[in-house]
Formats: structure tokens, C-alpha cells, sequence
């Protein structure tokens, strides 16, 4: 996994100067510590940071084709590029290097922008085609690896971060306000927009190219929930799943460096583990989170799972002070506020691999997106049974199904229950169904906006903005394909592989890969009838059914336990961070016009006082904290942070007379 980062000034006077490539690259040398290079001309210029996995000797980039006409410069990982490089020769090309990344120089020559067709991977990257004159900038199908781009008189800006964008001198630093408000409503921007004015993310599945001043952005792939009509037994689904996964988790397993995997103790990253262990040769190294507080803490599980495959193993031990004091760091990275402190600790646990001398981790992120493992989907087939039959003596029991794992479930009270069930939903397409009530409860946090930022967001539709990101027809889908594509499309890559993905692992150049998260394992479960991927109440049963002979019967059987870690109580019990009070005062609340100080001294003073705190104060105190600190990383401090940054890469060994 890399960093990679450009200019093309097509419509500018200024040639393009390696000083400006030198200091978008420098903001990203987390990623990439092995090495940096460049390519450049009058008008373009393309900048790497290597995080080396695949050729460790050959691969430096950018990379060339034969004649020199086109460079890539490229962040992620081609799974099948053995295969695709066999292929290649036959029809004639001929490798500089061992390395992934020239499979796709080759196959662009052949096919153009269809080349993303034949990867399979997860990946960033840009191609200039020095003949077309042209700039083409893809990424992955799911949106694993990031890509942000920015145009400002005339020159266009790339790079996997938005810091990197941030370093050009033509780039006013400013919070979108009307971002905060998709925040604090989906838990992540909707694509294109992002956190900062007039930066944009490339969607997943989706590449851009520029010719001239001419920016156009398409969609190239897209999963497709639509009803097969090749019905199967449950065992041949089973079987095929099984085998899919299987050869997915062979191929992530690529790589001329020690490959390792974490273990949460759930049946996804236990699924992976037991793959690895029965059907490859990889030696099985694995990691993972403990908590201090019981609430949190999956230990158990995962110390059943180490004795049941006999792995090595490391873990790292969470504590309220913990994931306080390192949260500014995780800010930095994201790059966007959070509502929840779960990237915190697995910040941490990326810097736990690292040092066991690790760079490479596979996990079980995404099966519960293509295999409807989250409660949001057991949410949506409970409100329409509850529709349906209102006087149904079932409600209660069904009702008590849900949330097992909360100590302040919302279903431990009926009342409330219903209430949160039975939310209307008519003033939203109906296609949003399964979203709303969250959406209603997480909007609840921007009562502590201020009137400022409420003015801004006031006439604007944010729903609007989803809409246009989803693709035009989905209402022929079933409620969970609905639900399940909706969540594919936002919090999957959103947050779920951003905030809690690349970058905490790349914070500390760890990449995770997720053998989940194939194509043709997602293409396969979105045909899965519905009733496979979720049996009555039960979560991913076609996965259970499909495994059950390489897991221990208390894994198979487990309730879900979703992975949390401890929000409020990160900022106000033990040793609380120094930044607390500071970013909470009236006078900052005031200077920085996001939140209104009056609410927000009151939310600070319940805390304090140990009163019940629930979801949305819980998740306001996590989103004003996480905003302020963004404000003041990104806005107040930018120029000494990059500066001091810079200064130490001058006096690094691999990136010495680079920067």
C-alpha cells in the first residue's frame, strides 16, 4: 500500500515545479516509508510513497510502459496480477519489473479505461497518456483505497489524502459546513463531498479523467441486488460461498513480505483465520483489541479461537486514557469528524503490527454488508412485521431479540421500542426505509449546532445529495437488498474502510486487505435470495451453514456483538486529556462557531455529573470533540504541523534529498 499524489496544469502558465510534488508526497510518507519518486513534465507531474510488498527490489514508481508514452502511479494491491501478467506476455508485452503495478500500465495500453474490468484488487491510481494528453484517475469497485482530487485556477490536484491537496499554495483550508451536516446525520460526507471545501472524493467503483480543462467522472462498476433466477439448494449455495472464499483469501495471501490477520473473536475475522490455517501454507500470525471495561472487551472468544488453531498471537490492551489521549493522532488521519471512538483502538493495533514487524493484515470487514450481519437489517424486518400484524402477540419477543449486547438497549423498554419501530418514514423515498430511524436518531446531535452553522445547512437536502450517488433504480430490490445496498454504498466505504480501515491501518503503513470484499464474492452473495442471506432473524446463516466444520460450535452459535469502543467515558473518567477542556470552553466553542457554547456546556456538565447519557449525547460528545480537534489540526495549525513533517523526512534515510 502506498501514497500517491499529482498536478496537471493544463490550463495554467506555470510549469509544474517538484517543489509542489515534494511537499504533497512528504504529508503522505505514513503511508509509503519506504521510499518516494517522481515523474514530471512541463504540465504534469506524478509523486509516489512506496510501502513495499510486491517486488521489493523492482517496483519503484511511478512506472513507464516500453516506450515511455504512459506512467502510473499507483496505492493498493492486484490480487490476480500473476495471471493477468501470464496473459500479457502471450499477447506480446514485455515487464520491466515483477511488481503488480505494470499489469495494469499493459492491460491499459490493450483496453483503454476498461482495463479496471480484469483486476481484481483494491487499488488507487493514476495514468498520464502522454499521447491523448490525458490524465485517468480509478478506483477500486468497493472503495477500499481513497482518492481525493481538487481544481484551483486552472490546475487539477490528486491524492490519497486530503492533507497532500492541503500543501498547494492555491488551497484554502475551510470545514464544509454542510458536510457536518451529512455527518451528523449518516455518520460519513457523501461522495463527492468531503469534509473541506472544494475537495472532493472519487466514488467507489467509480474513475475520472481530465483532457484539458475537461473534468468527466463515471461509474464503472456497481453490485446489482437484482432477483437471479437461478435458484439453488442451500448447499450448493453454501458450497460455492465456501469456495469463493477459499480462493479469495488465497489470493489476498499474495505478497514477498510476512502476511498476518486479525482476530476480534466474531465469526467473520474467525472465518479468515481458519481459512488461512486449513488451506494455505502461511504461517498464521494474528493480533487484536482487548478492553479495559467488560462492556467491550471480546477476549474471551478471541482466546478461544488462538487455542483452537494453535496461532501465534499478540494483543493490544485499551483503556479509557488510551483512546483519549490518542485520539487527536486518529483525527489527523481521518481527516473527517467521527461519531464514535472505534478507530481509536484499532489505530493502535496497527501500530502493534508494525512493530511485530508486520505490513500486511487480512480481516473480515464486509461480510456483514454482503451478508446481512448488522442489526440495522433485523431493524428493517421487524418495523414491517410490526406494520403488518400491529396486533400481533409476537411484537414483545421479537422486539427482545434485538440489541442483546446494549446495556441501554432501546428494547428493554416496549414503549420506547415501538416508538423508535414505528417511526414515520413517509416523508423520505421509500427506498430509504431501512435508514430512517437511524438517520432520525443521529440527527438528533445537530441540536447542539449552532445557530451559525444551522442558518448554512437550512435550505439544503442532503437526502437530495444520497439520491444522486445511488444509482437511479433500486426500488425493485426487496426490503434487505435495499437496505444492504444503501449501506454498501455510504458507512461501508464511508467509514467503515476509511475511518476504521485505511487510515488507522495506514497511519502506521499497515494495509488491510478483506477477502470479503472480492468482487466476485460480493456480485455472488447480492444474488443470494434473501431468505439465504438472512433466515428469519438470523444474520449471515448462509456463512454459518458453509463454515460450521472449521469453527467451534460457540463461535457458530454466538450472538453478533458488533465491534464499539467506549465513547464518552474516553474524555471524562481516569486522567482525561489535557485538549478536553480546552476545545470545550466558551471562549473556543465561541471563536469557532460550529456548536452553540450554551448546549454544549450543558451536555459537558450532565457528563460530568455521571448522569445517563444516551445515544445521541454519546455520539455528540465524540462529534463536537472530533470536529473541534479537525478545526484546529487542519484549519489553526496545518502549516507548523506539514512544516515539522518535512523537516523530519529531510534527516530520513529513505526519503533524504527526496523532499
Amino acid at each position: 500500500m502506498c501514497g500517491i499524489a499529482g498536478i496537471c496544469n493544463f490550463g495554467g502558465k506555470d510549469p509544474i515545479s517538484w517543489e509542489a510534488l515534494a511537499a504533497m508526497i512528504a504529508v503522505l510518507r505514513h503511508r509509503g516509508p519506504d521510499d518516494c519518486g517522481y515523474y514530471q513534465e512541463e504540465h504534469v507531474g506524478l509523486a509516489h510513497s512506496r510501502l513495499s510488498i510486491i517486488d521489493l527490489d523492482g517496483g519503484r514508481q511511478p512506472i513507464p510502459n516500453e516506450d515511455r508514452s504512459v506512467w502510473i502511479t499507483f496505492n493498493g494491491e492486484i490480487f490476480n496480477y500473476i495471471e493477468l501478467r501470464d496473459f500479457l506476455i502471450k499477447k506480446g508485452h514485455r515487464f520491466s519489473t515483477k511488481s503488480d503495478t505494470e499489469v495494469i500500465i499493459h492491460l491499459y495500453e490493450d483496453y483503454g479505461t476498461d482495463c479496471l474490468s480484469y483486476l481484481n484488487g483494491q487499488f488507487a491510481f493514476a495514468i498520464w497518456d502522454r499521447e491523448k494528453k490525458t490524465l485517468f484517475v480509478a478506483r477500486d469497485r468497493i472503495g477500499i483505497r481513497p482518492v481525493f482530487y481538487a481544481q484551483v485556477n486552472g490546475t487539477f490536484l490528486f491524492a490519497s489524502e486530503i492533507k497532500a491537496i492541503l500543501m498547494h499554495k492555491g488551497i484554502q483550508r475551510e470545514i464544509d459546513l454542510r458536510a457536518l451536516d451529512q455527518i451528523f446525520t449518516f455518520w460519513t460526507t457523501i461522495p463527492p463531498r468531503t469534509a473541506f471545501r472544494n475537495i472532493y472524493e472519487l466514488p467507489a467503483g467509480c474513475f475520472l479523467t481530465v483532457k484539458g480543462n475537461a473534468v468527466q467522472t463515471k461509474r464503472y462498476w456497481d453490485v446489482d441486488f437484482s432477483a437471479s433466477e437461478n435458484i439453488q439448494s442451500e448447499a450448493e449455495y453454501a458450497e460455492q460461498l465456501r469456495e469463493l472464499l477459499i480462493d479469495a483469501t488465497r489470493l489476498q495471501l499474495r505478497a514477498d513480505v510476512p502476511v498476518g490477520a486479525y482476530l476480534s473473536g466474531g465469526i467473520d475475522s474467525s472465518v479468515i483465520t481458519a481459512l488461512i490455517k486449513k488451506f494455505t501454507d502461511t504461517p498464521l500470525r494474528t493480533f487484536s483489541v482487548t478492553f479495559e471495561d467488560d462492556a467491550y472487551d471480546e477476549s474471551a472468544y478471541q482466546n478461544e479461537m488462538i487455542n483452537y488453531l494453535g496461532t501465534e498471537h499478540s494483543d493490544i490492551r485499551c483503556t479509557y486514557s488510551d483512546i483519549g489521549n490518542v485520539l487527536p493522532d486518529v483525527m489527523w488521519h481521518t481527516e473527517m469528524p467521527i461519531l464514535r471512538t472505534a478507530p481509536a483502538p484499532l489505530f493502535l493495533l496497527s501500530l502493534l503490527v508494525r512493530q511485530n514487524g508486520y505490513k500486511v493484515v487480512l480481516t473480515g470487514e464486509g461480510s456483514d454488508e454482503i451478508l446481512a450481519g448488522y442489526d440495522i437489517f433485523k431493524e428493517t424486518k421487524v418495523r414491517r412485521f410490526i406494520e403488518r400484524y400491529p396486533e400481533s402477540k409476537f411484537r414483545r419477543f421479537i422486539l427482545k431479540r434485538l440489541y442483546p449486547y446494549l446495556e441501554h438497549s432501546p428494547v428493554r423498554s416496549l414503549s420506547y421500542a415501538e416508538a423508535f419501530f414505528t417511526v414515520d418514514t413517509s416523508p423520505y423515498p421509500a427506498h430509504f426505509y431501512s435508514h430512517v430511524p437511524r438517520w432520525l436518531t443521529t440527527s438528533k446531535t445537530k441540536f447542539f449546532f449552532s445557530d451559525h452553522v444551522k442558518d448554512v445547512i437550512g435550505g439544503h437536502n442532503t437526502i437530495d445529495e444520497l439520491s444522486q450517488l445511488l444509482r437511479g433504480e433500486i426500488s425493485h430490490y426487496d426490503d434487505l437488498s435495499k437496505a444492504q445496498y444503501i449501506e454498501m454504498k455510504t458507512l461501508l466505504p464511508g467509514y467503515i474502510l476509511s475511518s476504521q480501515g485505511d487510515r488507522v491501518g495506514m497511519a502506521h503503513a499497515i494495509e488491510g486487505r478483506f477477502p470479503f470484499l472480492d468482487h466476485r464474492l460480493i456480485e455472488f452473495c447480492a444474488q443470494l435470495p434473501p431468505f439465504i442471506r438472512m433466515k428469519t432473524l438470523e444474520e449471515k446463516y448462509i456463512l454459518k451453514e458453509s463454515m460450521r466444520d472449521l469453527l467451534p460450535v460457540s463461535i457458530v452459535r454466538r450472538k453478533k456483538q458488533p465491534y464499539m469502543a467506549p465513547d464518552y467515558q474516553s474524555f471524562f473518567k481516569g486522567n482525561a486529556p489535557a485538549y478536553v477542556d480546552e476545545l470545550l470552553s466558551t471562549n473556543y466553542l465561541e471563536k469557532t462557531q460550529y456548536f452553540n457554547a450554551q448546549t454544549v456546556s450543558g451536555l459537558v456538565k450532565k457528563v460530568r455529573q455521571n448522569q445517563v447519557i444516551g445515544f445521541r449525547d454519546n455520539m455528540a460528545v465524540v462529534g463536537i470533540l472530533t470536529t473541534l480537534l479537525l478545526h484546529h489540526m487542519f484549519i489553526e495549525e496545518f502549516d507548523s504541523r506539514s512544516r515539522s513533517i518535512r523537516e523530519e523526512l529531510i534527516r530520513s534515510e529513505s526519503y533524504a534529498g527526496k523532499v
